[in-house]
């Protein structure tokens, strides 16, 4: 039983890695959508 848990424990461990990467992409994608939307915001509002 010792050698399957291992491989589960390292399982779970790659899920969460994966997860972490993918939540880390996604709020790096938000903030950078955020930034160029203030910028856009800026832009077209000087205008006005």
């Amino acid at each position: 039983m010792g050698p399957w848990k291992r491989g589960h424990t390292v399982k779970k461990l790659l899920v969460l890695a994966l997860l972490a990467l993918g939540g880390l992409l996604i709020w790096r994608k938000v903030q950078a959508d955020r930034a160029e939307l203030d910028l856009w915001t800026e832009a077209t509002g000087s205008e006005n």
